[in-house]
């Protein structure tokens, strides 16, 4: 281990815990209200932008994905109350969830089937704006569907796009780039599995595979793309436009909550639990509701028990400067979407003032939960995505945070939203597979 590292561990139990694979609920001391926080790296009007510009592609992604046609080109999700999983989760962990228990359904979101389709198609259609606007070939006030003609898809394939994953951000990433024209590259870590990699070179993706962690596909993915003018690389260790993609959720989010007349007030307190890798979706989303219901959402991060590398970044206030292999963690772990060593180098200090805390769980529990949900709700999801409910599952510990806020009277008029980041895709013999794992 790292001994420089020995007085975190000292002083801060979540870090002794974590390092001993121990679960654990890391409560955030630097959590301020929302007129103290001084967030400089992203902005709002950066998530106007995003929303626009998403917009702006609607009828591109209108005619060429027809699962879309009946949505006008809108990627989202279906936000669900699963009242039997707060059942389920009463009765097995004792979790004395009060209020509503709602899944906000990422795990089906259209093109790429997780929360990746977000932030990641965000981030592809992005740099096809940017090229095609610089080569004189779109106006922002065409009708976008044009860029599906032989033209764009000739001048799209003379680039290439990369990026390294551990699955699901390589599958929005491969499908959006494949189907614009791209040339596309996935650099796929030793976690992957192999049903997205097979699913990715389906597509006509190329998919170069990694004995090693995510860190290192990353690290060769942007070497290899740093050798090529002509390719950009989707870097999910830094992108803003990654981020910003995921923030336009929050605007997303709003307006199902009101379709639903869900009031969210100081009277009415949102909690939602969002799985998190590297911290680029569940730092952007994070974001995004915070922009709109400031000191009224209570946002908490998951993980599991080997990757839990945002807790180390923040509770340590290190970031990006620490990995979990410092501390003697492997980082190995079946929630494949989840297995990162080392956070993001900016979403922690954007996210540091505003989010409430980080809960981690072993990965028998995510497969416990996932028959669970199935069972109680016939909603499939996978392993990674269960993750969301592990901080529902340590009542005490978020009793304390309760009790902490001034909300203790105040849970019988919650909402829980777990974000289900991924699962719609996955394919029947790796689904039975899944729900056979950990009995």
């Amino acid at each position: 281990m790292d001994s420089r590292l020995q007085k975190y561990i000292d002083t801060i139990p979540a870090v002794r815990d974590a390092a001993q694979l121990k679960e654990t609920f890391w409560l955030n001391d630097r959590l301020v209200p929302r007129e103290e926080q001084n967030v400089t790296l992203v902005n709002p009007d950066q998530i106007r932008d995003a929303s626009d510009r998403l917009v702006r592609f609607a009828p591109y992604l209108k005619r060429v994905f027809p699962e879309l046609e009946a949505v006008n080109g809108i990627i989202e999700s279906e936000l669900r109350e699963i009242p039997e999983m707060k059942h389920y989760l009463n009765h097995t962990y004792q979790a004395g969830v009060e209020g509503r228990l709602m899944l906000k359904m990422d795990s089906h979101l259209p093109i790429s089937g997780s929360v990746k389709a977000r932030g990641g198609i965000y981030e592809v259609l992005k740099h096809a704006e940017d090229l095609a606007l610089e080569a004189g070939m779109l106006k922002e006030t065409d009708d976008y569907s044009i860029l599906a003609e032989p033209g764009f898809q000739e001048f799209f394939g003379k680039h290439t796009v990369q990026v390294g994953s551990t699955g699901n951000l390589g599958m929005s990433i491969g499908i959006m780039s494949a189907k614009l024209g791209f040339r596309v590259i996935v650099h796929m870590s030793a976690d992957a599995k192999q049903w997205k990699k097979d699913l990715l070179r389906s597509r006509g993706v190329e998919v170069i595979e990694y004995a090693d962690d995510y860190c290192a596909a990353v690290e060769e993915g942007r070497k290899n793309s740093e050798a090529d003018e002509m390719s950009y690389f989707v870097d999910d260790e830094n992108s803003k436009n990654l981020f910003l993609g995921y923030s336009v959720a929050g605007e997303r989010l709003k307006a199902q909550i009101e379709a639903l007349d869900i009031p969210v007030d100081s009277e009415h307190p949102l909690f939602l639990y969002i799985p998190c890798g590297i911290g680029g979706a569940p730092g952007g989303v994070t974001y995004g509701v915070k922009e709109i219901y400031g000191d009224n959402v209570h946002c908490f991060f998951t993980e599991p028990t080997h990757a839990c590398c945002m807790l180390l970044g923040m509770a340590t206030g290190l970031q990006d400067q620490v990995s979990v292999k410092d501390l003697g963690i492997d980082g190995r772990t079946d929630a494949d979407g989840l297995a990162v060593g080392r956070p993001s180098a900016f979403v922690g200090k954007v996210v540091e003032p505003m989010l409430s805390g980080i809960a981690t769980i072993e990965d028998r529990k995510l497969y416990d939960l996932m028959r669970g949900l199935l069972s109680s709700e016939e909603i499939f999801i996978e392993p990674s995505s269960c993750a969301a409910f592990a901080a529902l599952i340590r009542p005490e510990e978020l009793k304390a945070y309760i009790e902490k806020m001034g909300l203790t009277d105040k849970m019988k008029n919650a909402v829980h939203i777990a974000w289900a980041t991924g699962g719609s895709m996955v394919p029947d013999e790796t689904r039975e597979a899944y729900l056979k794992m950990g009995l």
